[in-house]
C-alpha cells in the first residue's frame, strides 16, 4: 500500500496499491547497467547479452525495439559514437563508448544494490568524541573562556543568566553571562581500496571481479554523496600495484598476474602518506593467497604452491609498517581455504586490523558497515 493518509477524526484511510509505471527506456536501462558492469564497459558485448535475454525473455516489443533503445542512449547522452581520431579510447569494441554520464550511473546504480538508496543527509563527515570547534551541537553547555568563537555562544542560555545574575531592572549581558555550546570536531577520513586483480577471481567458475567492482563503485558514491570532505583512492595489483581513476572502474578486468600484495601495500602506504588528515585507513579485497614480490633486482619472485615464507614474511613486514604508521588495514578475504585463514589472522594481528572471512554476497554490506563504524572515532 503506497497511498496511506491520516485523518484526525476518522483514523487512517488505506487505498489499494498502483504499481508505479515505468517507461520502456527505465526498464531496460537497469539491466543494461548491469550487463555493462559484467562486461568491463564493452558496450557491444552488453547489447549482444541483452539481444539474447530478449530472444528468452521478450525484453523488447514492436513498440520499443533494441534499436530504439540504442538512440535514447544516445539521446540521453549516455554513450556516443566513438571519435576516429580517438584511436583505441574506451572499451568498446564497436562504434559506440560510456561517456562520463553513464559512468556516473553505474556508480549509482551499484549503491543502490548494495547499500540501498541513502537518504539526503547533511554536509556529512566523520565524528569524533573530541570537543572543540566544529559545527556539529553537542547539546552541553559550559562558560564561556577567552578564544571561544562568538558563534558558538548561545544567545538563549547566555540572556537567562544574565536575567538570573542582574535582575529584570538592571539587565546587562556581561562576559559571565555567556554561555558556549560545545561543539563536536568532525574528523576526515582518507581511504585506499586494494583490489585483487590477479587471475583467481575468475577461476573456479566464479565471477569475483564483478562483485568488487560494483563494492568499489559503490564506496565511492557513498562518500561522494554523504562525506564529500573525505578521500578515497582505488588501485589495483597483479603482478604489481598501480592507481586506477575512479571513471575507470567499470572498465576494470583480471589479468595474468599472480598476487602482489607487498606492492599493493607500499603504494597503499604511500598515498596514505601524502594525505594530512590523521584518519587513515586501508580496505583490502581479495581472494587468494600472496604469491608474488618483486626483488631489489626488479625481477619477479612467485611462487603459486602454499604459501611461500619469503613472501609471507614480506606481507606481515608490511602489515606492521602500517600499524607504525597508524594506518589500519582491514581485509575482506574472499576464500575459506583454512591455511589462508591463518595467513589473514596472523597478517591481522601484525597490523592489529581486521579481517572478515566473507563471501560474495555479502561483501558491499560489510565494507558499508565497517566504514560507518569507522567513522564515529578517531583512529
Amino acid at each position: 500500500m503506497t497511498d496511506k493518509n491520516f485523518n484526525p477524526g476518522k483514523g487512517f484511510i488505506f487505498s489499494k496499491h498502483v504499481p508505479e509505471e515505468l517507461s520502456h527506456f527505465d526498464r531496460v536501462f537497469d539491466v543494461f547497467k548491469d550487463l555493462l558492469t559484467h562486461t568491463s564497459g564493452d558496450i557491444e558485448e552488453a547489447f549482444e547479452w541483452l539481444d539474447m535475454l530478449d530472444q528468452e525473455y521478450d525484453i523488447f516489443s514492436d513498440e520499443y525495439t533494441l534499436q530504439d533503445f540504442e538512440e535514447d542512449l544516445k539521446k540521453r547522452g549516455y554513450i556516443r559514437e566513438k571519435d576516429p581520431e580517438e584511436g583505441n579510447m574506451g572499451s568498446g569494441k564497436g562504434k559506440n563508448i560510456l561517456t562520463p554520464k553513464l559512468e556516473a550511473a553505474l556508480r549509482e546504480y551499484a549503491l543502490d544494490q548494495i547499500f540501498g538508496k541513502l537518504k539526503k543527509n547533511g554536509a556529512g563527515n566523520h565524528r569524533t568524541n573530541k570537543t572543540g570547534i566544529g559545527d556539529e551541537r553537542d547539546g552541553e553547555n559550559r562558560s564561556f573562556q577567552y578564544g571561544d568563537d562568538l558563534a558558538a555562544v548561545n544567545m538563549t542560555e547566555s540572556l537567562k543568566n544574565a536575567q538570573i545574575n542582574n535582575g529584570i531592572s538592571d539587565l546587562r549581558l556581561t562576559e559571565e553571562d555567556l554561555i558556549v555550546e560545545e561543539t563536536k570536531h568532525k574528523a576526515q577520513m582518507s581511504t585506499v581500496l586494494m583490489i585483487d586483480i590477479s587471475h583467481s577471481m575468475i577461476l573456479y567458475g566464479e565471477d569475483r571481479i564483478t562483485p568488487a567492482k560494483k563494492v568499489a563503485m559503490a564506496l565511492v558514491e557513498l562518500i561522494k554523496r554523504k562525506y564529500p570532505k573525505d578521500s578515497i583512492d582505488i588501485i589495483v595489483f597483479g603482478n604489481e600495484a598501480w592507481p586506477i581513476k575512479i571513471k575507470d572502474l567499470p572498465y576494470l578486468k583480471v589479468g595474468p598476474y599472480h598476487t602482489n600484495t607487498v606492492a599493493g601495500l607500499e603504494l597503499a602506504m604511500d598515498i596514505l602518506r601524502r594525505k594530512r588528515n590523521t584518519n587513515k585507513q586501508i580496505f583490502m579485497i581479495t581472494d587468494g593467497k600472496p604469491s608474488c614480490i618483486q626483488l631489489p633486482s626488479g625481477e619477479f619472485y612467485m611462487n603459486s604452491f602454499g604459501l611461500d615464507e619469503k613472501i609471507v614474511n614480506q606481507c606481515f613486514n608490511r602489515a606492521a609498517q602500517a600499524r607504525k604508521l597508524k594506518i589500519p588495514i582491514t581485509t575482506f578475504m574472499i576464500a575459506q581455504d583454512p591455511y589462508l585463514r591463518q595467513f589473514v589472522e596472523e597478517f591481522t594481528a601484525q597490523n592489529k586490523g581486521k579481517a572478515f572471512l566473507t563471501g560474495l554476497s555479502g561483501l558491499g554490506q560489510m565494507i558499508f558497515e565497517d566504514y560507518e563504524k569507522n567513522r564515529i572515532r578517531r583512529i
